[in-house]
């Protein structure tokens, strides 16, 4: 039938979305497991897996469980996983000495899970927060107004030898003081840790996507806040120059890789800082972003599935090549069935 209607056109984009396959041929941004990084929480004992009330699917793992964890990670195609210590709060004290200590909690966790999975790629946090009563990522002033930055550096080039002796792969400075990147690398090399990489977190906000991480971590209920103000050491969430500035500090200092926290709000940076660098970026899909996609699909105004693959897919089409995520599991299984 005669359709008089019908367009004279040269240019008919659906033409390559018409099948699945074809979509697939041309498809730009193709996730993988090994493009995710697993975040895990670590306690202390051999009880059972404590959930995050927060973060719906999350535990606070033993070192046993923690390993076995890995296992079934690494079988699924994930290369890495970044560890974060909850420690008793009789541990924590006003200059976080715990994190120092020889036989820290996450110093076994770390060798545990090398022993078992010596391929399996790990990562550990370099901050304070932790191990802090106030909650903060470093050792305070004296009038405790702020955080004192080269006193905390100190602290933190230490901390991160420790962790490189553990075995760790790379050590990631969450604090976001200035000048550690340098300090850490100094360190590091002094200690023989030349193999040791850092993953900076390079533009680190001050964002309010942070409440169920310092939920899990303790870190939030030993300042008796869930909003701990950072602000004088977080960036801006308002400013994207900073973000480059402290990119070209960061790759000065000796940075392997630099990260982005948060990466859904924050596309914008993640596209600024592949653009300026050569290095790899990596983004962070934080707690709080996690939490809010599993809190729409409980209530029905979302579908978790499919807006977790287009979450991760936007992160990493804006030019991060890698993303750590909670939903590294169930994205690693689904990618590894072949999609939702």
């Amino acid at each position: 039938m005669h359709n008089p209607f019908k367009l004279n056109l040269v240019h008919r984009p659906r033409r390559l979305r018409r099948t699945a396959a074809l979509r697939a041929l041309v498809e730009d941004t193709v996730l993988r497991p090994s493009d995710l990084i697993a975040p895990l929480f670590v306690i202390e004992g051999k009880g059972r897996p404590e959930p995050v009330a927060s973060m719906p699917g999350v535990y606070r793992l033993s070192i046993r469980d923690l390993v076995r964890e890995c296992r079934t990670l690494r079988k699924l195609g994930i290369l890495a996983v970044a560890l974060f210590p909850k420690l008793d709060s009789r541990l924590k004290d006003e200059d976080g000495t715990a994190a120092l200590r020889e036989d820290a909690l996450i110093l076994r966790a770390v060798q545990a899970v090398k022993r078992a999975l010596p391929e399996m790629i790990v990562m550990t946090d370099i901050a304070l927060d932790p191990y802090t009563v106030h909650g903060h990522d470093g050792v305070l002033t004296p009038d405790g107004r702020d955080v004192d930055n080269d006193r905390t550096v100190g602290i933190l080039a230490n901390m991160a030898v420790l962790h490189a002796c553990a075995g760790v792969d790379l050590v990631a400075p969450s604090d976001m003081m200035d000048g550690r990147v340098g300090a850490i690398r100094r360190a590091l090399d002094a200690a023989g840790r030349e193999g040791t990489a850092i993953m900076a977190y390079t533009a680190k906000f001050a964002s309010a996507y942070y409440g169920p991480f310092r939920d899990a971590v303790g870190s939030a209920r030993a300042a008796g806040t869930r909003s701990l103000d950072k602000r004088t050491y977080q960036l801006n969430p308002a400013n994207w120059r900073e973000a480059l500035t402290e990119l070209a500090l960061d790759e000065a200092e000796g940075a392997d890789i630099m990260m982005v926290k948060p990466a859904g709000p924050y596309l914008d940076i993640i596209r600024e800082l592949r653009g300026a660098t050569r290095k790899p970026i990596a983004a962070y899909q934080v707690s709080g972003e996690y939490a809010q996609i599993h809190a729409a699909a409980k209530l029905g105004w979302l579908d978790l599935a499919p807006c977790r693959r287009e979450s991760l897919t936007g992160i990493k089409r804006a030019g991060a090549g890698i993303i750590l995520t909670y939903f590294a599991k169930e994205m690693a299984a689904e990618l590894g069935r072949g999609g939702p």
